[in-house]
């Protein structure tokens, strides 16, 4: 037995609530659970009984063993002197307050389904890809579509915090703080490290005075990733070389380590320096970006915002002085939809929580309603289990579900944990 589980069986009531008694003997009846503390102090806030005849509001504390409130050195400390109630899976000792008064305690043992302990147990010990394995489809559909619009929500809310952070690093320059998650999502998740780092050493103010030519955009963000420390055959990347390192020494600038980008088991047209010749085409071509994110009032806007190929040397390349067939290399619709889907969908959501705009973050869950579903791994596994995703909206909550709950075996916090224990 657990205290995690036994916070989950009080929290929902999920054991045999009829004709409670105290261990005392008094008849006991539970108004309201309370709210579930995470923190210190007493596992459950602002909670009411009625014990006897007498409503009690107040604090819960819940342990295995009665007597672990003593092996917990609650005794003497007053954040636990609210207590109105002591839920315990086994009374092995009588526990008093500092005047010496027994403590009301709720004895759960005997009053717990079996099976829903032995699937929760399951579940803590299951070395499948998720914790209930294929029972995930089985769970109520009403409880996994609104556990799927939570799940949307907190993942947004989560992005949240990384994007207020950087805006804080930037002094609040939304277009700054656009310009590098932006950069970090071409990188997509093997070189997102490294793309930041590189959209940080070259700030908007200083691309802004090559914006208009853009061989030497190419020069300052290749240089500076460390991708033109090689002896070139090429007239191109010689130039490029010779360029970088003028403006390096113009405006003092420390190019990355090159070794930090990786090219092994991927696809060409996902090599970093393709994706670093779309990035660079997308702001010789735009204007502000987040300003044309904000202005742009359609789905097509934003996806031809973001459809940018790369210049003409990389039409016959994929890595410098590696000639290849002929090919625009342009950015496919799914890259699109993914750089919607990770940096815009959750700046629109941020910036109109920031901003007080409701109209805003509303457009963020419109667009990831709009967009088709993302394709990795971790949908496709979803798939094969039962639960698919036919939108952005429901890949992200496929993805926040597997990282943040079942890869950290939080099958008590889940929507659809929960309703497979409730319906055993």
């Amino acid at each position: 037995m657990t205290e995690a589980f036994l916070h989950y069986i009080w929290k929902y009531k999920n054991f045999n609530h009829c004709d409670l008694t105290t261990i005392e003997g008094e008849p006991l009846e539970i108004l309201r659970t309370g709210e579930h503390n995470t923190d210190s102090g007493p596992d459950f806030f602002n909670a009411r009984v009625k014990i006897g005849n007498t409503v009690w509001a107040g604090n819960i504390e819940i342990h295995v063993q009665a007597s672990d409130w003593t092996r917990h050195a609650h005794e003497g400390n007053e954040a636990y002197d609210n207590i109105i109630l002591h839920v315990v899976h086994e009374a092995d000792e009588w526990i008093r307050d500092k005047s010496g008064n027994a403590f009301p305690t709720l004895e759960l043992n005997g009053r717990v389904a079996p099976e829903v302990y032995k699937k929760y147990l399951e579940f803590g010990n299951s070395t499948t890809w998720v914790p209930c394995g294929n029972q995930a489809g089985k769970a109520s559909r009403v409880v996994v579509e609104a556990w799927m619009e939570r799940l949307c929500v907190e993942r947004l809310e989560r992005k949240t915090g990384a994007i207020l952070d950087t805006l804080k690093l930037n002094q609040n320059n939304w277009e700054e703080t656009f310009y590098i998650h932006l950069a970090r999502n071409f990188g997509f998740r093997v070189n997102k490290m490294p793309f930041g780092l590189l959209a940080q050493s070259l700030p908007l103010k200083l691309i802004a005075h090559y914006k208009d030519n853009l061989m030497l955009l190419e020069a300052l963000y290749f240089g500076q990733a460390g991708l033109l420390e090689d002896y070139f055959f090429e007239s191109y990347p010689q130039r490029l070389q010779s360029e970088y390192q003028f403006l390096a020494r113009k405006h003092s600038l420390n190019s990355l380590d090159g070794h930090l980008w990786k090219f092994l088991r991927m696809r060409p047209l996902n090599f970093p320096t393709i994706r670093i010749a779309q990035f660079v085409n997308l702001i010789h071509h735009c204007g502000p970006l987040f300003s044309g994110v904000m202005e742009a009032k359609e789905l097509a806007e934003l996806k031809l915002l973001f459809s940018s190929g790369v210049s003409d040397y990389w039409h016959t390349h994929y890595r410098f002085g590696s000639f290849s067939a002929p090919s625009r290399k342009m950015k496919g619709n799914e890259t699109i939809e993914n750089i919607i889907i990770n940096t815009v969908v959750p700046f629109l959501f941020v910036y109109g929580q920031q901003k007080g705009e409701e109209e805003t973050k509303e457009r963020a869950f419109n667009l990831l309603e709009e967009l088709g579903a993302e394709n990795n791994s971790v949908v496709s596994k979803w798939r094969r289990i039962g639960l698919r995703a036919d939108n952005g909206g429901r890949s992200q909550a496929l993805i926040e579900l597997k990282t943040e709950y079942c890869s950290q075996r939080k099958c008590l916090d889940c929507g659809i944990g929960r309703d497979l224990l409730k319906n055993l």
